[in-house]
């Protein structure tokens, strides 16, 4: 399993236009072939700072929906909103305690 975290700093008046293209995208993005999980996260202290926060099946199955037409539309709509560039990264987890 492959675990993604994407960082996104928005420019304020953009949050709301955000929150609503996720809403909508939420299902097709869970949906979608190799994805097993998804949450977003808010930062605790910058209302502008969200994270999305993923498990794949494995390095491909991340790459086929970053190359479908659904990753296309909503990511390209998401970038005309950043404040600063998202940082991103993939892992795998390697201990998890109860």
């Amino acid at each position: 399993m492959l675990i993604r975290i994407v960082r996104m700093t928005f420019r304020e008046e953009a949050v709301e236009a955000f929150l609503e293209n996720f809403e909508g995208n939420k299902e097709k993005i869970r949906n979608f072939s190799g994805c097993s999980h998804l949450e977003l996260w808010k930062d605790e202290n910058s209302k502008n700072i969200f994270m999305t926060f993923s498990h794949w099946e494995s390095e491909e199955a991340l790459n086929q929906y970053r190359d479908s037409e659904l990753f296309k539309t909503v990511w390209s709509f998401t970038k005309t909103l950043f404040a600063e560039k998202p940082v991103a990264f993939s892992s795998k987890k390697i201990q998890e305690l109860p």
